[in-house]
């Protein structure tokens, strides 16, 4: 049988496979993690009583809490390293890079599988690994050498024929797609790149793709290891890496995409869903107020040579506020050595540290109904830090221009070709530390014991503790931005922020309640992995999320944190009386309140329903 690249790769790394259920399990063989996540992941690590990780590779990054206001972040990075080095993962020290810029640069191999505890991880299937997001507790299942179960992914075949025009990005190519399948079309699939144009596009452009497949929903995204990908290696001194790897030629895909790169223009997503997608043309002359040019999106020496390209011997508007920030140390010296940091600065940027930043709310939040423009790869509401700004996710070629304008404007047809693709790539290790296994783990204050919460029961009464619409993120679950992520390793701490965005009294009602249930619509707990989105809901009381569909991830979340994911169309108000009941075959749903009840087979498979039963996964340890 022909297969895709996709199932070539988990087919070798199949475990097991329950096909009754549609799910398999794989074995992983390298992890990240990065410390907005990776606080929590750790502790749960350590609760194993493991006494070194499994993987062949795991690697801590610190990219997200890089501002300090206060001892928390500087205590969990102190946890991080000693963590790291006690039990035999690689530490990646504040200012070495974006965990996913990093991991492509020096540790992503074609053929791997890689889980990260970030949804960002699949930016590394842009060398040809098998890269997947997951929730942290998953992640440190994997390092204790436990495989990961997913749902067999239907595989999307996106073909790409001939060349972007000039001023035209891989960006274009994300953000059209995304308008075409949505944010939520690509969940349990894997969208798998083949075709000629493949081959007109660099590493850093597919990483860029990959990245953004994120937003997609999608378990992951890949493209093939080709010489593309050798001569990529090659710069980065890993040419024993290497490993040609490609789909089958007469391959059947479960959905069939084609994209023509010759016939695609500069598009943007538009506030404030990823999939809110126009041409940048249809927005032309909308006033910008902000530029930010950097995340784990676009950030790579690749990016930077077009932007230099259109700033070179000009001055941004004086209206704007350009922001850049070079992906990792490797990155900024490669624009320093050759002239593009000199360009950056005489034209008014900003250089900021080579962070996630204010991706992450970390910062630069614009200012009241200011619009701004990002490289970045989400502008749900709230995220940016400035609730009422309106934030544009643009290639940075658009942002650059728009910068220099002082409007958003098209680059389309631009030649940019003033900066040498032709450069050495520096290995930049001197903050990467490898393990001693001699370090005592060191916990300040801030850092708080695991709850561990006990079964929710199989009958149950609660209050409807809030109604919400579609696309819920995890952005309006967990907030994160500088206020917020200090708290990741303090749950109880963290739990006052749960929907702070949108609904300041949640978390006092939880408490004054009691059990509660979340009531929603489709594709609940999109974007971020963050389980906090599950333990903090879970430590305020709730038992059950129902809604009408989830994003991958934040389902396992809420399985491994033991509240139920209810997959059923309910209208309900706050505060209604909800009764839930439920055993291996079916769960039903009364809204005691409005007299109604429904009904719906279980779909839990057999290790899920028990996970459940027991409280969540860490009650299995």
């Amino acid at each position: 049988m022909k297969k895709t690249l996709t199932y070539k790769i988990l087919d070798a790394h199949k475990v097991s496979e329950d096909l009754e259920n549609n799910k398999m399990s794989i074995k992983i063989d390298q992890t990240l993690t990065q410390d907005a996540t990776g606080t929590m992941a750790y502790l749960e690590f350590l609760s194993f009583g493991i006494d070194k990780v499994k993987t062949d590779l795991s690697v801590s990054y610190v990219d997200h809490n890089t501002l300090q206001n206060g001892f928390m972040n500087a205590d969990d990075h102190k946890f991080l390293q000693t963590v790291a080095d006690k039990y035999g993962i690689v530490f990646s020290k504040a200012g070495n890079g974006i965990c996913h810029q990093v991991n492509v640069e020096r540790f992503a191999v074609p053929g791997r599988t890689i889980l990260g505890s970030d949804s960002h991880t699949p930016t590394s299937s842009g060398v040809g690994a098998l890269a997947i997001g997951a929730g942290g507790l998953d992640v440190a299942c994997a390092m204790a050498g436990m495989p990961f179960t997913i749902v067999r992914p239907k595989v999307v075949g996106v073909k790409l024929i001939n060349k972007l025009r000039n001023g035209v990005s891989a960006k274009d190519i994300i953000i059209h797609l995304i308008g075409l399948m949505t944010v939520k079309g690509g969940v349990n699939k894997v969208i798998e790149y083949y075709g000629d144009g493949v081959k007109t596009l660099s590493v850093p452009e597919r990483a860029t793709i990959c990245n953004m497949g994120a937003e997609l929903g999608a378990t992951s995204s890949l493209f093939p290891s080709d010489e593309i990908t050798k001569e990529f290696l090659r710069l980065q001194g890993r040419i024993e890496d290497y490993k040609e790897l490609s789909r089958d030629e007469d391959c059947v895909y479960d959905e069939d995409i084609t994209i023509d790169l010759a016939s695609l223009e500069p598009e943007a997503s538009c506030p404030n869903s990823p999939d809110n997608v126009k041409l940048v043309s249809l927005l032309k002359d909308i006033k910008v107020d902000q530029v930010l040019i950097g995340s784990c999106t676009n950030s790579s020496y690749y990016d930077f040579v077009k932007v230099a390209s259109i700033l070179k011997g000009k001055k941004i508007h004086k209206d704007v506020s350009l922001g850049i920030a070079p992906g990792s140390q490797q990155v900024l010296q490669m624009i320093t050595k050759n002239g593009i940091l000199d360009v950056l600065l005489e034209s008014g940027a900003r250089i900021l540290e080579s962070a996630c930043g204010p991706c992450i709310g970390m910062g630069q939040s614009p200012a009241t109904d200011a619009v701004s423009l990002r490289t970045f790869n989400r502008n749900f509401y709230g995220r940016s830090g400035t609730n009422s700004a309106k934030v544009y996710l643009v290639s940075p070629e658009v942002a650059a221009l728009s910068a220099v304008n002082g409007y958003i404007s098209s680059p389309l047809g631009m030649e940019l070709n003033e900066f040498s693709m032709d450069v050495e790539y520096p290995k930049c290790d001197s903050l990467l530390y490898k393990p001693t296994f001699k370090s005592e783990v060191v916990m300040g204050p801030n850092i708080k014991p695991i709850p561990k919460f006990s079964p929710i029961g199989n009958n149950f009464d609660a209050k409807v503790m809030i109604s919400l619409e579609d696309n819920i993120t995890t952005d309006h679950i967990m907030p994160a931005g500088a206020k917020v992520l200090p708290y990741r390793s303090n749950i109880e701490k963290i739990s006052e922020f749960v929907f702070s965005n949108i609904d300041e009294g949640f978390s006092k009602r939880c408490l004054e309640n009691g059990a509660g249930v979340i009531v929603a619509k489709t594709n609940y707990g999109q974007g971020s992995s963050r389980e906090h989105a599950a333990i903090a809901p879970r430590y305020l009381g709730i038992k059950a999320v129902i809604a009408s569909s989830f994003a991958r991830i934040h389902k396992k979340n809420l399985i491994n944190f033991g509240i139920l994911p209810i997959e059923l169309d309910m209208e309900a108000d706050l505060l209604d009386e909800i009764n839930v009941s439920f055993d291996k075959e079916t769960i039903k749903v009364t809204n005691k309140t409005k007299g109604k009840s429904y009904e719906r087979v279980f779909d839990l498979t057999p290790e899920e329903y028990n996970l459940i039963q027991v409280g969540g996964l860490l009650n299995t340890f």
